[in-house]
């Protein structure tokens, strides 16, 4: 191909009337959950509405679960939700720390793609609900060259209500491509040694803070329900794993450390312990210094800023607990976006040397 301007080209031994292409490029998708554009009623059940109606979510028939969903639910939680959201709202962007997030790891994640690889390689971001969405991403790196994706669930855990519920989107953007790109996924990363470094050092950090060593680290993983470990979803294995060589890695007694599960919805029994019932239990058995950290989630989110932060804090001090410390998700962290480059770099090989 011979080069054009505003980085299209001319293919070689085409006509003079053909018209010039995009230079063809590969394309890298960081995908985290998503958020909601605002937390006022409507941008709140909108959001809900998209997440909630997700069969790799809720699983329900949709004649019994979308009547329910659409009169009972999305006319109350939008509410409570919406004050969630607003405790933690970065207002300087007006937009959640999730969204804020997210560009800082892709930001970061760009510059190290781009120093290895120059402008053969396309990064950017997309959300599985709300914006910028999936298929927008999608379409926009075809449009600007990309003749191959590799797509980057942001979820250490594999679960079906995350990462298949984003690969799905994935699929669904490609099959509207008239000239489809090749493409990858990335696996679930949950026992890489990296990391394992990266939330080790995160966890040194923050105990290195306080002047004495909490009681229990307990790390608080997103539920589901316990039905989808039965029929076969290994995400709670893998959690287990990771809280396993966690432990190993800090060189911990099993005392020190546990695994509990938070977000549980609706009547069913979820992965337990729950979170939320555990740092109480703990707190009346005289484990009143815990720290509380989030392995499931790359970013600091809704489910760690407010429920961790300050439900599940709440609920531990009530209890009579005294000193909680909550461990940041890795979010930005350099060793962090070490890992993640690596992760991209290795999956990126044949297509990018």
């Amino acid at each position: 191909m011979q080069a054009n301007q505003n980085d299209r080209v001319q293919p070689v031994h085409a006509p003079a009337e053909h018209p010039a292409v995009p230079r063809p490029k590969v394309g890298v998708l960081l995908a985290n959950l998503g958020t909601p554009d605002g937390y006022d009623y409507w941008s709140m059940r909108r959001y809900l509405n998209e997440f909630l109606s997700d069969r790799r979510v809720i699983d329900y028939s949709p004649w019994k679960w979308q009547p329910l969903l659409q009169l009972v639910i999305l006319t109350k939680r939008p509410f409570s939700s919406g004050a969630a959201y607003k405790s933690i709202w970065n207002e300087a962007e007006n937009e959640s720390p999730l969204a804020t997030i997210t560009k800082a790891q892709t930001a970061k994640i760009k510059a190290a793609m781009q120093a290895r690889y120059g402008a053969d390689v396309m990064v950017d971001y997309a959300m599985r609900y709300g914006n910028p969405s999936t298929k927008s991403k999608v379409e926009a790196m075809v449009a600007a060259g990309c003749q191959k994706i590799l797509f980057f669930p942001l979820y250490p855990q594999y679960a079906g209500a995350t990462t298949a519920t984003a690969n799905d989107a994935f699929f669904a953007a490609l099959a509207k491509e008239k000239w489809q790109p090749a493409a990858r996924t990335v696996a679930p990363y949950f026992d890489r040694p990296d990391y394992i470094e990266a939330l080790a050092q995160s966890i040194e950090r923050a105990y290195a803070a306080k002047d004495k060593k909490p009681d229990l680290l307990i790390c608080s993983y997103h539920g589901l329900p316990q039905r989808y470990l039965m029929e076969g979803d290994p995400y709670h294995c893998q959690c287990q794993k990771t809280t396993r060589l966690l432990k190993e890695r800090l060189g911990w007694q099993d005392s020190e450390i546990m695994t509990t599960f938070q977000s549980q919805f609706g009547p069913e029994e979820w992965l337990q312990p729950y979170t939320v019932e555990e740092v109480a239990r703990q707190a009346k058995a005289g484990n009143r210094s815990i720290a509380v950290c989030a392995p499931a989630f790359s970013s600091d989110c809704i489910e760690t800023l407010e429920e961790i932060n300050e439900e599940i804090k709440e609920s531990f001090e009530e209890a009579g607990g005294e000193d909680f410390t909550y461990v940041p998700c890795l979010n930005d962290d350099d060793a962090h976006i070490d890992a993640l480059s690596t992760i991209i770099t290795e999956n990126l090989a044949g297509w990018l040397e």
